[in-house]
């Protein structure tokens, strides 16, 4: 296949927004006990600064990869980067903790077009055999935002303090939308045009996450547990409500016929519940347990996300070769492994040990994503590329939802109103370890998933 400027243009700006809103993410977990300061917020309120932007973004995935599949994804990718550009830029002039998480959630927003969209791009321009190699790109993009965020964040953190970041992020965001509006050029003809998604079901569904989210915010409380059951309900009058759907949001039928589809996406979601919240919780042992500066924290934390951007787009290769099952399962049982010896984590832990872990968890994740990734696309035909994509998209997001909810419990059970930086190390090394035992289970699951899918059938 020759490599012509139109997709040269595509999977550059695809790149750069993958990189722009990991970057973010990853930077902001280095800045989080600078901000808990700054607005004197409680653990529980933290974990909210990033939980918002994960429940937003999970709730307009779904939602989002529809109306891709409707009026076009071009359209869609360029909304998003607007959104998400101008939210950044709010987030740094925010005046409180409050505005902080309103802002982060608008945030996630303009995220979730981006996210859903710029796979579906790149699988509808290459054709199948350059699939993993296109894919393994962008989430070698993703990687590395990852692993420049976390010391770019520490350095920016300490030295300029954390709103710069914001404001990087904020300038990063308007070069992308000027690249995506010069290059992306106009939306092709949508066969779906005019038709309407499921209000009744995007109701349930939205409030279902809502609810959930919320309510393990105030948990041990009676209304934490009412909340958190509300919201199951909601999710499975989602579920039923779009089995009768003329436009689902989601396709049921893909996870009920189609095992290949459904177990990966399964096995997306298990992965990011196991591995999500682990620079989190690193990145506040790091600085109230062991003392370190936002900057030496992040330089730490860069060993996972280095190894994952290195080898991501080789096992995205790898993966047009060899059936991707074999990968995933590999890098599943590495992230277990890995889970499971951080919870014995303490107070004199060698860092060079933690640096070791982070880097076979990364291998871990390079070997499980870009591999999981190739098998989800391809298990669909291209009329659904935007609903394949959304829907991956929305297994990752809810699986770091679930992981942040996971540590958000523990958080409220064990803190309960106090200030992040009154919680004794003790206690705060006893609620980790509690998070990182949960977390190897969770992502033992997952091992059975990933070999269990089947074949990936190369013909598609």
């Amino acid at each position: 296949m020759e490599w012509n400027k139109k997709l040269i243009s595509l999977v550059t700006v695809v790149m750069v927004t993958s990189f722009m809103g990991t970057f973010l993410i990853s930077s902001i977990n280095i800045a989080m006990p600078a901000i808990a300061q700054s607005f004197d917020l409680s653990a529980v309120m933290v974990s909210w600064v990033v939980t918002s932007f994960l429940l937003s973004s999970a709730m307009f995935l779904l939602p989002a990869g529809r109306w891709g599949d409707l009026t076009g994804v071009r359209r869609l990718f360029k909304t998003g980067i607007v959104i998400f550009t101008f939210s950044t830029l709010l987030c740094g002039l925010s005046g409180s903790g409050g505005w902080l998480i309103i802002f982060r959630f608008l945030q996630g927003i303009g995220a979730a077009f981006t996210n859903t969209s710029g796979a579906a791009l790149l699988v509808a321009a290459f054709p199948p055999r350059y699939r993993g190699r296109v894919l393994g790109m962008s989430v070698s993009a993703v990687y590395l935002g990852l692993a420049v965020g976390p010391f770019a964040g520490g350095l920016l953190t300490q030295y300029l303090g954390w709103r710069s970041i914001f404001y990087l992020s904020a300038f990063l965001g308007s070069v992308t939308t000027f690249l995506a509006f010069l290059f992306l050029g106009q939306e092709e003809t949508a066969p779906g045009q005019g038709r309407r998604i499921s209000a009744l079901g995007t109701f349930f569904y939205m409030a279902g996450l809502v609810d959930i989210v919320y309510g393990s915010s105030v948990i041990p409380g009676i209304r934490g547990w009412i909340l958190m059951g509300g919201g199951g309900l909601l999710l499975v009058l989602f579920w039923m409500s779009e089995k009768k759907a003329s436009i689902p949001l989601i396709d049921t039928r893909l996870f009920t016929h189609n095992r290949l589809f459904a177990f990966s996406n399964l096995a997306a979601l298990i992965n990011y519940s196991a591995t999500f919240a682990i620079v989190f919780l690193l990145s506040l042992y790091l600085q109230k347990v062991r003392g370190l500066t936002p900057r030496d924290a992040g330089a730490l934390l860069m060993a996972q996300p280095v190894v994952m951007a290195i080898l991501s787009p080789f096992a995205g290769r790898l993966s047009d070769k060899i059936q991707p099952r074999f990968l995933t399962t590999a890098g599943m049982t590495l992230s277990a492994l890995g889970l499971a010896a951080f919870s014995t984590l303490t107070d004199s832990t060698s860092l060079g040990m933690i640096v070791f872990l982070l880097a076979g968890i990364g291998l871990g994740f390079a070997l499980f994503s870009s591999p999981n990734m190739n098998t989800i696309m391809s298990s669909v035909d291209r009329s659904r590329y935007g609903l394949a994509s959304g829907t991956a998209s929305t297994m990752r997001v809810i699986g770091q939802i679930v992981s942040m909810t996971i540590v958000t419990l523990f958080f409220a059970s064990r803190f309960g109103n106090q200030a992040l930086q009154e919680v004794p190390p003790p206690v705060f090394l006893n609620a980790m370890k509690w998070g990182f035992t949960v977390f190897a289970l969770i992502c033992s699951v997952g091992i059975y998933l990933s070999y269990s899918r089947g074949k990936m059938d190369r013909g598609k």
